[in-house]
């Protein structure tokens, strides 16, 4: 199926959302954000959450939107793909995004929100025992994202450098 006849389901920014092939997934607007995608190769099925703070205790008001933070995020995404009959067992991920936006001249760890989301991510993903088979992390420019349930392909648009496949 090409790009054109493909439904491409959209995840907006602190959001997720899951797919079975031939449906496709895309997120645009990763700067300092992670686009983590879990995947089933078996199945053809995926789920993809848009990333923006790496831990729900940063969360500061009474609306809290669990899509925002790594590990609510995750674990949702975690109980999605279970519904869709791929449990954590077989899935296996990609990621990309986490870059560092801006310049500071400060070490504030706070500021790192990039870095931290990857960090935050990778964890998780290893208390989970699933493989990250592969990942366009960091830098300084901004992406977007979309991937193929069906290939297992996510394919990434980088800001001045042109598109990669992974």
């Amino acid at each position: 199926m090409n790009l054109e006849t493909a439904e491409i389901i959209k995840v907006g920014i602190a959001d997720m959302n899951a797919a079975a092939s031939p449906k496709k997934l895309r997120t645009s607007g990763l700067g300092s954000c992670v686009g983590l995608v879990l995947y089933d190769h078996e199945r053809k099925n995926a789920g993809m959450a848009h990333i923006m703070l790496p831990t729900s205790d940063l969360a500061r008001n009474e609306k809290f939107n669990r899509y925002k933070y790594a590990d609510t995020a995750f674990h949702d995404l975690l109980k999605q793909l279970e519904k869709m009959g791929s449990p954590a067992s077989r899935l296996k991920a990609k990621m990309a995004g986490g870059a560092q936006m801006f310049a500071f001249k400060t070490q504030n760890e706070t500021m790192r929100i990039g870095p931290r989301n990857i960090e935050a991510v990778k964890e998780l993903l290893t208390c989970h025992s699933i493989p990250l088979i592969s990942s366009e992390t960091g830098g300084s420019s901004g992406r977007t994202i979309e991937f193929d349930p069906a290939t297992s392909l996510l394919t990434i648009r980088t800001v001045n450098l042109g598109t990669s496949i992974i």
